[in-house]
């Protein structure tokens, strides 16, 4: 079985598989409503290479923890990649952490690739269209992320593989 350490999620380590969407010091804001916020432009680059029929959908997924205190690893099973469209989730509400995994590959995971990272609550994610993850993994407490993508409910919009053996990844 093949084991990997999670680690901090930062956007200089993520930068292969997306974009990290939280307040950056590569990014000056501007003033925003009456200067009592202060904005960041273009965070992610958002993509859909699907043909005009996909639309793009806001959902939200409320994941029920799969890794909670005093457990430190989990087996991913499975993976998914969306190939036209790049995928956000941003957490919600009460998030404090979550796993976020995710490896390169064409038409399967290159599991050599296969990283493990620890979000905040404060960090939202991108998957770059293509790119092969697992599915939202809460940590500790249920957690609700807004999810935006782009879909037109065929095949297409998602491929979903089953690993030959669990890889583990330790928290």
């Amino acid at each position: 079985m093949t084991s990997v350490q999670a680690v901090s999620l930062t956007p200089r380590a993520y930068r292969a598989y997306g974009d990290v969407v939280s307040v950056r010091s590569d990014i000056r804001p501007r003033p925003a409503n009456l200067g009592t916020a202060d904005r960041y432009d273009q965070l992610a680059a958002l993509e859909n290479r699907r043909p005009r029929r996909a639309k793009p959908n806001l959902c939200l997924f409320h994941s029920r923890p799969q890794l909670a205190r005093p457990k430190r690893t989990f087996e991913a099973k499975l993976l998914e990649k969306h190939p036209a469209s790049t995928q956000v989730f941003i957490p919600m509400g009460a998030a404090r952490r979550y796993l976020v995994l995710v490896c390169l590959g064409g038409g399967s995971p290159d599991l050599s690739t296969f990283r493990a990272f620890v979000a905040t609550g404060a960090q939202g994610v991108t998957y770059r269209p293509g790119v092969w993850h697992h599915p939202l993994i809460a940590m500790d407490r249920p957690t609700d992320f807004a999810c935006l993508v782009w879909e037109d409910g065929t095949r297409g919009d998602t491929a979903v593989v089953r690993l030959p053996s669990p890889v583990l990844v330790r928290v």
